[in-house]
């Protein structure tokens, strides 16, 4: 069954997180989606809730109404139609990435959202203002994205509205802000031996290698679309180390020695280590972000 999004949950052993999670991508009010929940090989039961959910659709799926539902309009119908489901799948994978790879393959959506466990789609009504921003677009496949809300500081984090070569070597959305065509996931999976930038080179492959790039979209909207948990997998101290190699490894790939140069020069002098330091830190994340966010409004007005 063909439909609108497809709300990939990767887990593995998530606890009570995968079912806040599951509830938070069920409230929403647009219905035009699945859910694929992919599972490494998780033992301790968190599963549960996401089988007894799949099985309650199932059996609502038999009425009379919903076959109607699934039969009716076409693939970008969206308003009005229940196409809601979830799917487990349970196969063992070789990391978060490897995970996120199996799930684009099995999905069913035109566009992959990526929301991990623990993570929640900030308002109910994010999915139902995504879908009428990417149906109203000249480019209607690319990667449409906005902003999130980090619990960790209780901060909004503005995306960068106008993307350029400096901005993605900079700072791209994270993978809770994008909404994928899922046909550029299929063409450039995620690349597994990166621990924890594969997202970071995937988008670079769109923006900056991907030969038919001129015709994605790379769209932002303003919405807070995702209540990050943080303090995940990438933000340990180790992994901030691997962090910064494979983004030297990666942005190589994508960028001229002139270009790095340059821009290695400017992170140097505006104290990209510093601004790092004070967006993290509770107290001052507050100025930070109202700072940063002043300045993408002028980008916003272009």
């Amino acid at each position: 069954m063909r439909c609108f999004f497809s709300i990939v949950v990767v887990c593995l052993n998530a606890g009570e997180k995968l079912k806040d999670t599951l509830d938070s991508i069920w409230g929403q009010t647009f219905r035009d989606f699945e859910v694929v929940v992919k599972d490494g090989g998780s033992g301790d039961g968190s599963l549960d809730y996401a089988y007894a959910l799949a099985e309650r659709i199932d059996r609502k799926a038999d009425t009379s109404e919903d076959r109607e539902h699934e039969r009716a309009g076409d693939e970008d119908a969206g308003e009005g139609v229940d196409r809601r489901k979830v799917r487990v799948i349970q196969k063992k994978d070789k990391g978060i990435y490897d995970a996120m790879n199996q799930a684009a393959e099995e999905a069913a959506g035109r566009y992959l959202y990526f929301l991990n466990c623990g993570d929640r789609f900030f308002s109910a009504d994010v999915l139902e203002k995504m879908w009428g921003f990417i149906k109203g677009s000249e480019k209607a496949r690319g990667i449409f994205y906005g902003n999130i809300y980090e619990r960790k500081t209780g901060q909004v984090v503005a995306s960068n509205p106008h993307m350029d070569v400096f901005g993605c070597y900079r700072n791209v959305p994270c993978h809770q802000a994008c909404f994928y065509a899922r046909e550029i996931v299929l063409a450039h999976p995620f690349e597994i031996k990166y621990k924890v930038r594969a997202d970071y080179e995937q988008f670079l492959w769109c923006f900056l290698g991907y030969e038919k790039r001129e015709r994605l979209a790379f769209a932002y909207k303003e919405i807070v679309i995702a209540d990050y948990e943080g303090g995940g997998f990438s933000e340990t101290k180790e992994n901030r180390k691997l962090s910064g190699m494979e983004h030297r490894e990666i942005t190589k790939k994508y960028m001229s020695a002139g270009q790095l140069f340059k821009f290695r020069m400017i992170m140097l002098l505006t104290l990209a280590p510093l601004r790092t330091r004070i967006a993290e830190n509770e107290r001052t994340a507050g100025m930070y972000n109202w700072l940063r966010d002043r300045l993408y409004a002028g980008k916003r007005k272009r």
